[in-house]
């Protein structure tokens, strides 16, 4: 018997850890086990056909908030042309409601519920063998004789070792695709928002469980690894030893990126996590609000002080990538106190800042508080907040344009010189600023269609130029050094780029001089300058743009005309994507 498990993900770069721990469970009792991996990006017509010419009898689905609509129509239409197959879905989308899905989709014929891995092996023999009795297959939800029937939920597994590694036969089909990975299940958190919430206490794999597949992913120099852990650091001894043997067996190359709960970093292991590699590891934090009866509403418990002083520590080493999540509609926050949470993040300048908005998930605590909040949501997947009582759906659309000037000018790191000297000078918050911003965006009609990276230095130009704000020149050469920082590129005409005959003759003949080479760029040293200024940039400026000014400084910035090289030979860029030097071309 033919059986596929198969997933739609929201990118091809994403992975499936559900679908090989399936098949991995119970490849030692079915044979021709399959999986095939589609995106919600695929016409869905490519993939029903797809899925129909490999004959299978039993398919199963992994359904999530970003895939159930395109999964169930996949799933309706192939029991259309396949009427004897049969249908199994599994996944956080399926698993609360199972028995209402069943009454409005006679189409699917089984729903795994909760973890699968037990389940799924027990309703497989039963399927394929007519071994067991389906009503003792714990944690399942089935239709028969037009009738439909729901077993007792099954406990969660305890022997995590017992699930064979995804990644025991190698890392086929993982090229170009992030590797998603897991040490342990479960949270020792509560949060109302979460689905980790609604299963109680945390579970570890083993340490040589887990260096045994780092082993794997070490010796195969892949790009990153993301631990999809809730809370990695939930067990010292258990992340930092993980942490300890992947700082020994370092490759020079992968990233691992861990969600960790910055309060619990204790001095042992910051005193350890300034030792290691720039660019080894990346922390995702979740702070989510700073507010304290918000945080006691949705269950959540953190301090943020302490969280603030750990967060200062560890972007002091400049080795480990910082990311900051926050969350727009969680109860008790206005629209106000967001703002506050915002920039109380912000001042703290993570290398990402993510703003997400609440979705109400089915099963989450917070789903069950939507009348207490007077909550307004998405009906349809993935549940987005529209309003509560406390913040409308016009502010939350003021925060999505807000969310939408972060990634632009914020998470990009190409104008940080630009948006600090305006932050400096005219803001007392920053969230103002990309309110304001957002506000230019949307009323000049920006938000109508993308925008390319040379488009994004103009905008933020004439948004400057429209507020009437002095010191408009040394802005300009401010945003062509930002601009400049991000690569080797043609400076736009809108940076008054200077490409004269004397001085590109001026460039060429400080580049022959070979002490110059080994000052500035000793690893060209012996290469001809013709080669050399392939790798390199010259720009002339207006002002000495490197010279660091005092925060609110409101005296004018006095002209003062500076040639600076820019190197974009880096070892790791992680934090900087080149080297600025200030030179003198006269010398």
């Amino acid at each position: 018997m033919r059986i596929l498990l198969t997933t739609l993900h929201s990118k091809y770069i994403h992975s499936s850890l559900a679908l090989q721990y399936l098949r991995n469970y119970c490849q030692n009792m079915v044979e021709n086990i399959d999986i095939k991996e589609y995106t919600i990006n695929h016409d869905l017509d490519y993939v029903l056909s797809e899925i129909y010419k490999g004959k299978h009898e039993i398919v199963c689905f992994s359904c999530y908030i970003w895939n159930i609509a395109q999964t169930m129509s996949i799933a309706r239409n192939l029991k259309k042309i396949n009427p004897k197959i049969t249908i199994i879905l599994g996944g956080p989308e399926v698993s609360f409601d199972a028995q209402e899905l069943l009454q409005m989709n006679p189409f699917v014929d089984y729903i795994v519920m909760g973890e699968g891995e037990v389940t799924f092996k027990e309703l497989l023999s039963y399927l394929t063998k007519r071994q067991g009795d389906l009503r003792t297959i714990q944690g399942i939800a089935y239709r028969m004789n037009e009738s439909i029937f729901m077993t007792e939920e099954r406990r969660l597994m305890q022997e995590l070792d017992t699930i064979s590694s995804p990644f025991a036969n190698g890392l086929e089909g993982y090229d170009n695709r992030i590797i998603y990975y897991e040490s342990s299940r479960g949270c020792p958190h509560n949060c109302r928002y979460c689905l980790s919430s609604t299963i109680k206490g945390v579970r570890f794999f083993s340490i040589d469980r887990v260096k045994k597949d780092m082993d794997i992913f070490l010796s195969a120099r892949v790009k990153q690894v993301k631990f999809v852990d809730r809370t990695f650091n939930a067990k010292k001894s258990h992340c930092l030893e993980i942490m300890k043997y992947l700082h020994r067996n370092d490759n020079g190359i992968t990233n691992f990126h861990f969600e960790i709960t910055a309060d619990l970093l204790d001095e042992e292991i910051l005193d350890f996590l300034s030792s290691v590699r720039e660019g080894l590891f990346q922390f995702e934090v979740g702070v989510q609000t700073t507010y304290d009866m918000t945080m006691e509403a949705i269950d959540r418990k953190v301090d943020f002080g302490k969280l603030s002083q750990t967060v200062k520590i560890i972007a002091g080493y400049k080795n480990i990538h910082l990311h900051l999540d926050l969350i727009a509609g969680l109860p008790y926050e206005t629209f106000q106190r967001f703002r506050l949470s915002f920039d109380e993040v912000y001042h703290l300048k993570p290398e990402k800042l993510q703003l997400g908005f609440l979705k109400l998930l089915k099963g989450s605590g917070i789903r069950q508080d939507e009348k207490l909040h007077e909550y307004t949501y998405r009906e349809e997947p993935p549940y987005e907040v529209l309003g509560n009582r406390y913040i409308t759906y016009e502010e939350m659309l003021h925060i999505k344009m807000m969310e939408e000037m972060v990634e632009h000018y914020y998470n990009t790191h190409g104008f940080d010189h630009g948006i600090e000297f305006i932050l400096n000078r005219f803001y007392d918050s920053p969230a103002s600023f990309y309110l304001d911003l957002g506000q230019f965006w949307e009323a000049r009609g920006y938000h109508h269609t993308a925008h390319g990276r040379n488009a994004l230095y103009e905008i933020l130009l004439n948004f400057y130029t429209e507020k009437k704000w002095d010191e408009l020149d040394y802005f300009c050469e401010l945003l062509k050094l930002d601009y400049l920082k991000q690569g080797k590129s043609t400076v736009p005409h809108f940076f008054h780029p200077i490409d004269e005959e004397g001085f590109r003759n001026k460039i060429h003949q400080f580049l022959q001089d070979q002490g110059n080479v080994i000052k500035y760029l000793p690893q060209y040293e012996g290469l001809p300058a013709k080669q050399i200024i392939k790798k390199v940039h010259f720009e002339s400026f207006r002002y000495d743009v490197l010279r660091s000014f005092e925060e609110k400084e409101k005296t004018p910035v006095e002209k003062e005309p500076t040639i600076l090289l820019f190197d974009y030979e880096l070892d790791h860029k992680v934090f900087a994507k080149s080297k600025v030097y200030k030179i003198d071309l006269e010398g």
